[in-house]
């Protein structure tokens, strides 16, 4: 058994649900510790947060992952248990497999044999793990740690992040970019009333369909060559009380966008709620922002080294991505640093028998190696 497959088992076999990281970063911490690594544990609330540094001055390279999993819903939905790794027809089954536990021990692997090789490389390398980004909020994750490190004054130039990208074949898309994400939770207010007298109530569902049909046409911007229109969404609409005969007093909507660097979210704001305003409705909304868009342009170093890698290990000239969700690189570009995700296929993340080929997470710490390689050696 390889040494990353045999590490992935292990961190599988631990439970690490969201936010509870169920000794996966100490098993991490010993080993690179023996490698040679400074580890610092920062942790935050219920959080695990684990920073582990290899060398001096800069530049400084970092890898960035996680270790908490979603949960596994029905256990007997599953082919088998979802804590308990297998291999079948060639992949790794168990929760966490891809997303990204894999990810986790390839980047392990490849740092300790980058610094057996180069024990004098220039600059540093580093792994940060979280075990809160599976979770709503991430509050006490990559998030905090990131003020931590600005307040310390903390420098990151390049970061490779483990998420799983690739769509059919490992290598053959990267993330250099994210769209930022805003949400909103909006309550329009109405009178609630008997719907046989609706002049003695005031339906909140009638009074913001003409703001919602207008929310849902306007062209919030028109993108750019790096990324789509910004996207407006409901997710969620509730009103009423259950009965037929009851004109709800209350409406709540909880809205999200999804925007482009063609935007900011101070814009999106004022735009909503001047749209809000113009229909005269009883309303408050209240906003969140989850991370602001970034982009590691063309020409970068950590993207033009993912590349290579991509192109020299796999075969494959990869597509440069903005698309998908948000991930905890969104927390590390506002310090400055240049940010290219690479990860296994991301097929099974979050379902029933999640999994990863196993000559894809064999194959993934050389790419990770390649990476120090190119920018470090």
């Amino acid at each position: 058994m390889t040494e990353v497959l045999e590490l992935t088992r292990d961190l599988i076999r631990r439970r690490s649900v969201t936010p509870d990281d169920a000794g996966c970063q100490a098993l991490i911490a010993e080993r690179l510790a023996r490698a040679g690594f400074q580890c610092e544990s920062l942790r935050y609330g219920e959080v695990d947060n684990l920073w582990a540094t290899h060398g001096e001055g800069a530049p400084t390279l970092v890898f960035l992952g996680h270790t908490d999993v979603v949960p596994t819903g029905p256990v007997d939905t599953w082919s088998s248990d979802p804590f308990e790794p297998s291999i079948r027809d060639g992949r790794l089954y168990g929760r966490g497999a891809a997303d990204m536990k894999g990810s986790v021990a390839a980047m392990v692997v490849a740092l300790e044999a980058f610094v057996a090789t180069h024990p004098r490389h220039r600059g540093r390398v580093g792994l940060l793990l979280t075990s809160d980004e599976e979770g709503p909020d991430n509050l006490d994750g990559v998030r905090r740690v990131a003020e931590h490190f600005r307040a310390q004054g903390e420098r990151i130039d390049w970061c490779v992040v483990g998420e799983p990208s690739s769509r059919e074949r490992l290598g053959d898309l990267i993330r250099v970019g994210r769209r930022g994400s805003l949400s909103g939770t909006l309550t329009v207010r109405g009178i609630q009333g008997h719907v046989a007298y609706p002049e003695k109530a005031r339906n909140p569902i009638h009074a913001f369909a003409p703001a919602l049909a207008e929310l849902a046409a306007e062209r919030w911007d028109e993108g750019n060559q790096d990324f789509p229109p910004t996207s407006f969404q409901v997710s969620n609409l509730n009103a009423g009380t259950g009965a037929n005969n009851v004109i709800p007093g209350a409406l709540t909507a909880l809205i999200n966008f999804r925007y482009s660097t063609a935007s900011r979210a101070d814009d999106l704001r004022a735009r909503t709620e001047a749209i809000l305003r113009k229909h005269g409705l009883d309303w408050q909304i209240q906003w969140s922002l989850s991370g602001e868009p970034f982009l590691t342009p063309p020409g970068g170093a950590v993207r033009d080294a993912v590349i290579a890698v991509c192109r020299e290990l796999c075969g494959i000239s990869p597509e440069e991505s903005t698309g998908g969700g948000t991930s905890d690189g969104r927390f590390i570009a506002p310090l400055g640093a240049e940010v290219v995700e690479l990860g296994p296929v991301n097929a099974t993340i979050h379902k029933v028998d999640e999994c990863v080929a196993v000559a894809d997470l064999e194959k993934l710490p050389s790419l990770y190696q390649a990476v120090c390689e190119k920018l470090l050696a």
